[in-house]
């Protein structure tokens, strides 16, 4: 196994919260010596109310993967019958759709039902009121303690949970944010928390709620819903993202409605927000007592301690954030900056001044209004709790404010009002053609979102904006003034720093210098006359960005990105399976049903009763053979191969051949086929740099009769494996990324894909971080005195000059004509080129199949994942 390896980055050191210490106590709350084991669980093989594994796996299959109807369930029930009686009988999974909830809704585990409240107007009430005078508002919800008891007794989360309040320094000046427990706000809070000396030894935790309104269907009646998710700051940010029941649906707010000519009242309007607060204040009311008092609970580890609540972050996009802080929309909901004054922080808001302002200006709610931005009818549900502040709680929003926001929203559509506003309509038309062209013809790319049309089309996704924002950037170049593409590619390295899992000190002054960029820059908008100021709250929320990355660690696990993608299996999808009357009844029974579902999984796999798979278990429960034992035990060697925490070199990528998919070939053959006449020449030129690395002569310039001889047989592969450490992706264990690098002659039968890969050949402070790019033209391993090459041949791409070009800030390499053979562990991942259009516009029927064999040079495109945007040197 062949590695790409850089120095190991010194070890961080910790520095935890010195009273709020998590002790381990017994399930009375009496402390117990820190080196005693956990108490023992239940470890029988139990399936109850399961017969057997073959009848949980089914019903989690049919109800949760496959979403199956009940009459398609009662017809697979029925085959299944009647294949056994066929076989000579036996029992049945189950009866009917309606034995298999019913074993489902009798699942101990995660039994956290719903319960039903409703808020009603309370002033006074004529026969002509309207009706939201006269109806009660239904809130469904969970008992929130019960719901934070049982994840923080999830054992699924051990080794992704933080006990403590923490401060981690890699260096002596340089500290690191990458969870919520990590930040300066878990720690100043543990502080106002540990004034209690009864709270010394308890754990901190931290809810975390989001809400989000999302519609489910534009034709059908009640098509919107507003759900209240819950989470807990303490599990580790890579775990929330995968959601692995980390964030779980806490409550569904009512949706006040009033007939047209009431809604633009200031009446119902007030009453709106007024419901809004009282409501999600009764939900979260089931923890307040555990805000002043510990509560004994069982930890992810399996101990028992004395645990304090703390009101966490909200998650919320910008409308949702000014009904929560009680601000007036254009205002920032974190600091008192005017809606004109909206380049630069401006004082912090917090708790007891809006309280003093708004009885300083109790008989002038028009001066708090315009004065301060403050709505005097509203009391923030926090100030219901002890030690809450919503304009503290209120987190940025990747999603909102930078993605659909800044990037699509503002930047996109400016450019394209630009292009309107200083072109004839048909020539502007042709460029914006031409541009959703240069969009749709990008080489393809592993995860990279396809625009055959380019971004000409209406239903907008917040995937869409990001897959856009990594090709945008080369496509406007040459439309639109310099300082424009400048402006925006300063702001994609704003977005790309701001979303990274782990921040160190540089990596704040390097998004402090992206965004002075991003402000220097965009007054070309101003200059050309697209906009006339930048009065913008998300754009504006940007500058709170790197404070709050001190305060709560990376923004990465606290985005709406997190719930919106968890409307889907929490709204969306249960609201498609439902009969759509009274819709929500059945959305919560659903609900209920997929936590106990993936609460009975959890339970299980921790008593060990899910090891291999069905038919394998089966098989030795009968004492039959099962499944060949190399199936079985096959895994994710390259993933289980990497230590990133080691105390030497830390592995950052591991480029690999597969075990199979090859086929064997002559010298002289695999030459024919690749036309390379030389390829014996170039293989013994590679063994002489293998064999004396570090000799004053190189392999090219060596003469060949000095080179070793070689004339054996080669093994040839279509692809290779590049894995590597990518933790602000959706990265497997360690924050590990996979991804797959092809070279084939025909890709589904049609034109050829040969991939590209950067190769490190020099040192990081060498030009290009000392990388090179090379276009695989294939992969192959042989054999020299029993020591097994594998390696690739690639085309050479070169830098062209020694900087990035200054427009885009990313490098421009061409290919210089040459080939070279190199070891795969030379290999540091794929990446991904797209043409330099230049003055050339793009004939329509051009394929993307076609770009990497028509331009003359490319840029090396720093967006497409955030690891290629640390990785390729931007300087």
């Amino acid at each position: 196994m062949h590695r790409h390896v850089k120095p190991a980055a010194p070890r961080s050191t910790f520095h935890y919260h010195p009273h709020l210490t998590a002790r381990k106590c017994d399930s009375e709350g009496n402390y117990i010596p820190s080196t005693s084991p956990p108490p023992p669980r239940d470890n029988s093989e139990d399936w109850t109310p399961f017969a057997d594994r073959p009848s949980f796996e089914f019903a989690e299959l049919v109800f949760e993967k496959m979403e199956t109807s009940a009459g398609d369930l009662d017809r697979l029930l029925k085959i299944y019958a009647a294949k056994t009686l066929l076989d000579g009988g036996g029992d049945r999974l189950f009866d009917n759709h309606d034995d298999l909830y019913a074993t489902i809704d009798a699942i101990q585990h995660g039994d956290v039902p719903w319960k039903t409240f409703r808020v009603s107007y309370r002033g006074p009430v004529t026969a002509d009121s309207p009706s939201w005078q006269t109806e009660p508002f239904v809130i469904h919800a969970r008992d929130a303690y019960a719901v934070a008891k049982q994840m923080i007794g999830n054992p699924d989360f051990d080794g992704k949970w933080d006990y403590r309040p923490f401060e981690e320094y890699t260096g002596p000046e340089n500290r690191r944010w990458c969870n919520l427990m990590s930040g300066q706000w878990a720690m100043s809070k543990a502080d106002e928390i540990a004034c209690d000396p009864q709270t010394h030894g308890a754990m901190f935790v931290a809810p975390v709620l989001g809400a989000d309104k999302t519609v489910v269907s534009v034709q059908t009646g009640h098509s919107e819903f507003h759900p209240l998710y819950m989470s807990l700051g303490n599990i580790h940010g890579d775990v929330r993202r995968a959601h692995r029941d980390a964030v779980i649906p806490l409550a569904f707010l009512a949706i006040p409605k009033a007939p047209r000519e009431h809604e633009d009242e200031e009446q119902f309007r007030r009453f709106c927000k007024q419901l809004y607060h009282t409501s999600i204040a009764k939900i979260m009311s089931p923890l307040k007592s555990a805000m002043t008092t510990p509560e004994v609970m069982r930890c992810p580890d399996g101990h028992f301690r004395r645990v304090i609540f703390q009101l966490g972050p909200f998650i919320a996009d910008y409308p949702e954030q000014v009904y929560l802080a009680g601000i007036v929309s254009g205002w920032c909901p974190k600091c008192l900056a005017r809606p004109s004054e909206l380049d630069a922080i401006g004082e912090p808001r917090f708790r007891q001044h809006t309280e003093q302002l708004k009885n300083a200006y109790r008989d002038q709610p028009g001066h708090l209004w315009d004065t301060w931005g403050v709505v005097d009818d509203v009391t923030p549900f926090t100030d219901q709790f002890p030690r809450a502040d919503i304009h503290e709680m209120i987190t940025p929003d990747i999603l909102h404010q930078l993605v659909k926001g800044t990037f699509k929203d503002h930047l996109v559509s400016w450019v394209e009002v630009y292009i309107y506003a200083h072109n004839e309509p048909k020539e502007a038309k042709a460029i914006m053609d031409d541009i959703d062209r240069r969009i749709a013809v990008v080489p393809g790319f592993p995860g990279l979102r396809r625009f055959p049309e380019g971004r000409n089309f209406k239903q907008w996704t917040g995937n869409d904006s990001k897959a856009l924002m990594k090709v945008f950037l080369p496509a406007i170049v040459g439309y639109v003034p310099d300082q424009m593409v400048q402006c925006i590619a300063a702001l994609l390295d704003f977005s790309y720093l701001a979303r990274r899992s782990a921040h160190e000190s540089s990596t704040l002054t390097a998004m402090t210098k992206a965004l002075e960029r991003f402000h220097a820059t965009r007054v070309i908008f101003e200059m050309t006359g697209v906009r006339s100021d930048f009065a913008l709250p998300r754009q504006h929320s940007l500058v709170h960005y790197v404070q709050n990355i001190q305060r709560f660690g990376s923004l990465n696990g606290l985005c709406s990105s997190i719930t919106e993608s968890k409307h889907i299996r929490a709204v969306k999808r249960p609201w498609r399976r439902s009969s759509k009357y009274k819709a929500l009844d059945q959305m919560l029974r659903t609900n209920s049903r997929l936590l106990k579902l993936a609460n009975a999984r959890i339970e299980f796999g921790r008593r060990g009763m899910l090891k291999g798979d069905v038919l394998h278990y089966v098989s030795k429960q009968l004492g039959v053979d099962g499944l060949d034992e190399e199936d079985e035990n096959e895994g994710d060697d390259a993933f289980d191969a990497i230590d990133i925490h080691g105390n030497a070199d830390v592995v950052q990528s591991i480029t690999e051949l597969p075990r199979r998919q090859a086929y064997v070939s002559s010298l002289q053959s695999l030459a024919r086929e690749l036309g390379q006449p030389d390829l014996q020449d170039i293989i013994r030129r590679f063994l002489w740099d293998q064999l004396y690395h570090g000799d004053d002569i190189a392999g090219d310039q060596a003469p060949i009769d000095a080179c070793p001889p070689f004339s054996g047989s080669i093994r040839v592969y279509r692809t290779a494996t590049s894995t590597f450490y990518a933790p602000s992706e959706l990265a497997g264990p360690g924050g590990m990324h996979r991804e797959i690098i092809r070279s084939v002659a025909s890709w589904y039968d049609g034109y050829q894909r040969r991939d590209t890969v950067l190769i490190q050949t020099g040192d990081d402070g060498d030009r290009m971080g000392g990388m090179l790019v090379g276009r695989i033209q294939v992969f192959l391993s042989f054999v020299h005195d029993d020591e097994r090459y594998p390696c690739t041949l690639v085309d050479w791409l070169i830098p062209c000059g020694n900087r990035p070009d200054p427009v885009t800030g990313m490098w421009k390499v061409s290919p210089d004509g040459t080939r070279g053979l190199i070891h795969l562990s030379s290999v540091v991942r794929a990446c991904h080129l797209i043409g330099v259009y230049g003055e050339t516009r793009i004939p329509r029927d051009f394929r993307f199949a076609y770009a990497l064999d028509s331009f003359d040079c490319f840029y090396l495109n720093r967006y497409t994942d955030y690891h290629a945007h640390e990785t390729i040197a931007s300087t």
